[in-house]
């Protein structure tokens, strides 16, 4: 037999766990076909002398779902390895979606993921209607594999329009929503995404409607996922609500599913806060729950102007100075009294969220000062800058924002930059890697390194796990958590979705600013160093750092959709 692709004399690390070993993997018609040492003809053969093979990993929290519309290889998660992504997180989606309601969905997604308006507005052609619509739409050409999720946002928005972010939903109503849910998973939808997060709000300052909804609407739309068999539910912002009220390890209860929230972290507002939310979590998996936290094994580096900053959002006297124009936010500064207010949130420590402002003002930094008189202030702490100007923190900070008119670079660390806290995190059984929110906050950071920084940082350099166990916490794991039941591992007659890297030299580099979105949009690109080959369902999507104009995905449906259809 000949086939189509052999990939020879690799490490392979197969995703099992189990050692690695030298071998070869055939693959044929997109799946893979032998593994050992195979002897036979190919039509492409890669010789993988001193890389790693590895099943191809999976981006399993992203918000792709405008950006895939126009830029089907997800760019740059597939340039760091990952083979599929999973769009449609926090209750964000572009469906369903009732026409001239278009703007609705596309502004929340642009509010919550700090993707800009005007490129949402050129760069999607809406072609849809309802879940199936859309990821048929997605189906006809996809350079990455995609799975997408149910958001409860748009589902209420489609069923009860504006007033979906100011009431309760009648019982008619949650029936509705029901059955979009159990038509989307039949369609093959791979889950129901929710939000807690009480921080996410729409450009005009109103709240998701999933956060509007009550509990016991979550409970009767996770239910209908139970029903169906398969699929999982995803929160954004659940890690207190779990905590306090055990809501997540509920949602798993009532639907009989595994529950991804988000997150676990350190954070310097609340620096032990991780050590009680691990110890928590091994009780509530102790006693049978599937409810877990995903972690990024990268810190939370965000870059910023006071033009586009979200991370004052959660401080009430902030947040509306936040929402107004350009002019008014100067204002805003100027004045004493607001000053007062202000200071007194972020710099005195008034009690606000512990996920809100850190008020580590010395971790938050000078990227780019616009004017030539202050490039001194370039690599500064706000903290540095104010002692050594003699000023009070929050004087210093805003009086540098005015003079260059709310256009200077910042860099702020919130949280994940404690090593010895993520080390434990990351090493634990029960947090699940990932989290590169890809596709949102665009001009603020840039995510899509975080498996190359895992293995370059954590694994090479710190060696805090051998390379078999990270190599199947970025793939078996995720693709058994959300029913991806033929990707993940390496074995004949799964999907041959594949990354070739070098183990020596993996790693995420350093984000650059470029203007390729619609409408001459900026963003954070990243690429990464020792990543070979990203093959997806059996052909070569990213050759050495480049793009083989090859558009190999699919949009991945969940078991009991391929069931039904015979596949």
């Amino acid at each position: 037999m000949a086939y189509d692709l052999l990939v020879k004399n690799g490490l392979v690390v197969d995703g099992s766990g189990m050692p690695s070993f030298h071998g070869d993997v055939a693959v044929k018609d997109g799946r893979i076909a032998e593994i050992g040492k195979v002897r036979g003809e190919a039509h492409r053969v890669i010789d993988a002398e001193g890389q790693a093979v590895a099943p191809g990993f999976i981006d399993n929290h992203c918000h792709y779902d405008a950006q895939v519309t126009w830029d089907p290889l997800c760019t740059f998660s597939c340039y760091h390895g990952a083979t599929s992504v999973i769009i449609g997180n926090c209750s964000l989606t572009l469906a369903p979606v009732r026409d001239g309601d278009h703007y609705a969905l596309a502004q929340m997604l642009s509010r919550v993921e700090a993707i800009p308006i005007e490129a949402l507005e050129a760069g999607v052609n809406w072609s849809w209607n309802t879940v199936a619509e859309y990821m048929d739409a997605l189906d006809k050409r996809l350079g990455v594999n995609v799975g997408v999720l149910i958001g409860h946002s748009a589902v209420r928005r489609y069923v009860m329009g504006e007033a979906s972010q100011d009431r309760d939903a009648t019982g008619p109503e949650v029936e509705e929503m029901k059955a979009i849910v159990r038509e989307g998973m039949a369609a093959g939808a791979l889950g129901f995404s929710v939000s807690r997060n009480q921080g996410h709000f729409d450009l005009a300052g109103k709240p998701l409607p999933a956060i509007v909804a009550p509990t016991e609407e979550l409970f009767a739309l996770a239910s209908v996922v139970g029903e169906m068999g398969t699929g999982i539910v995803q929160c954004g912002g659940g890690t207190l609500p779990e905590m306090k009220e055990d809501l997540c390890s509920k949602l798993s209860q009532v639907s009989g599913r595994p529950v991804v929230y988000n997150n676990i972290t350190h954070r310097w507002s609340a620096p032990n806060q991780w050590k009680e939310h691990l110890s928590f979590l091994e009780d509530t998996v102790s006693r049978g729950n599937r409810a877990f936290p995903l972690i990024s094994p990268r810190s939370n580096n965000t870059r910023f102007t006071m033009l586009n900053a979200q991370v004052f959002d959660r401080l009430p006297a902030w947040k509306p100075v936040m929402e107004g124009t350009p002019q008014e936010k100067m204002e805003a500064f100027r004045d004493p009294a607001m000053r007062k207010k202000l200071r007194l949130e972020a710099v005195e420590g008034a009690d606000v969220p512990y996920n809100a402002f850190s008020r580590r003002w010395d971790y938050f930094f000078v990227t780019k000062p616009v004017l030539e008189k202050n490039q001194g202030l370039k690599g500064k702490s706000i903290a540095q800058i104010a002692q050594e100007q003699g000023k009070d923190i929050l004087d210093a900070f805003l009086d540098l924002v005015l003079e260059e008119n709310l256009e200077t670079g910042f860099e702020l660390n919130q949280s994940g930059g404690d090593e010895e806290a993520m080390a434990q995190m990351l090493t634990s059984p029960y947090p699940v890697i990932g989290l590169s929110d890809g596709g949102a906050h665009v001009i603020y950071d840039a995510g899509y390194g975080y498996s190359t920084h895992f293995l370059g940082h954590w694994v090479r350099e710190k060696g805090i796990m051998p390379l078999e166990e990270a190599v199947r916490k970025l793939t078996f794991v995720p693709a058994s958590l959300f029913g991806m039941y033929d990707r993940g591992l390496l074995r004949p007659g799964l999907a041959a979705d594949l990354v070739i890297f070098d183990p020596d030299t993996i790693d995420s580099l350093e984000p650059e600013e470029v203007q390729d979105f619609p409408a001459g949009s900026k963003r954070l690109a990243q690429f990464s160093k020792g990543i070979g080959y990203t093959i997806v369902n059996g052909e070569v999507l990213i050759e050495k750092g480049e793009h083989t104009g090859a558009y190999p995905g699919r949009v991945v449906r969940n078991s009991a959709y391929q069931g039904s259809n015979g596949r």
